[in-house]
């Protein structure tokens, strides 16, 4: 991935998003675009016009922390746009070398170690997924398996969230706010590549992707990124209906790169009751082999 065009096009997006009146100046008359102009962004974070475009044209390399700290400001970037504009810097001066991820395992090179698998069995109340920054499901726990039955069922989504969200028609289905996790999924990706600009395999899916989902071609223009970290989230499971459940998303420190989700029903809703019908549904089908076995001998 170009870093100089990467920078160009994440900084000319972020300074078409902020509004004259939001940055507490004067709009003026003759306003060809609706964004800052480059003198005003620069008059902002107190540097020359000139330097400032030479950075928006993507010559980060050199640039201080207290440069991108006034360029952040003045462009207003929220936690994870400034943590991308600082991967940005990064790998732009070649001083991402040493801090650069290894080489992240997909779904099929990667069976979790077994404590972290007893660890994800261990939580019963909810989905527990671990996933790597391009979206792989690596690891789950059976409710996972259950809650994300369209995502397994497929061998064409390799295990892979934003190949589900964009390429598998189940997706609109299971996910009554798909725009939300389309826009989401680009983001996090989108975050991804500029914290490893050298992931092979990302580049494959975002080329995969663009190629084949014009939704996703025209999210990933926007330039928009983001941390997956907590919230809530709406689902229709084709075995159990709607749920609304939140999620907490965690680092894993013994593997960087990979993290998990773990998603929970509040206490007595209809929501925690359709995630122990899942469970129940679950565990019956896992034990229908094994009856059927004992049966046969």
């Amino acid at each position: 991935m170009d870093n100089r065009e990467e920078v160009r096009e994440f900084l000319t997006s972020r300074r078409a998003k902020i509004t004259p009146e939001r940055a507490g100046l004067p709009a003026g008359p003759r306003r060809r675009v609706p964004g800052l102009r480059r003198s005003e962004v620069a008059a902002l974070a107190d540097m020359s016009v000139e330097y400032y475009a030479k950075l928006e044209r993507g010559s980060l390399a050199g640039a201080s922390p207290a440069v991108l700290e006034a360029v952040a400001r003045a462009l207003q970037l929220d936690d994870a746009e400034r943590a991308h504009l600082l991967h940005l810097a990064r790998a732009a001066d070649g001083s991402d070398a040493l801090t650069r991820p290894r080489r992240r395992p997909t779904a099929r090179q990667w069976t979790p170690h077994r404590s972290l698998q007893w660890t994800l069995d261990a939580i019963t109340a909810g989905p527990a997924v671990v996933s790597n920054g391009r979206m792989d499901v690596v690891a789950v726990n059976p409710l996972a398996r259950a809650f994300y039955a369209d995502l397994f069922a497929d061998a064409d989504n390799q295990r892979n969230l934003a190949r589900f969200n964009f390429l598998d028609p189940a997706a609109r289905r299971f996910y009554p706010d798909w725009e939300l996790f389309a826009d989401t999924a680009v983001a996090i990706l989108r975050r991804e590549a500029g914290r490893d600009p050298h992931d092979k395999d990302l580049h494959d899916l975002i080329g995969e992707l663009s190629t084949r989902s014009e939704e996703f071609r025209t999210r990933w223009g926007a330039h928009d990124v983001r941390r997956h970290g907590t919230g809530t989230k709406r689902f229709r499971h084709p075995a159990v209906g709607d749920l609304t459940l939140a999620y907490e998303a965690l680092d894993l420190a013994a593997e960087p790169g990979l993290g998990m989700t773990v998603y929970t029903a509040e206490p007595g809703s209809p929501s925690e009751q359709a995630l122990r019908l899942l469970a129940s549904l679950a565990a019956t089908e896992a034990a229908a082999p094994t009856a059927h076995h004992g049966e046969a001998s």
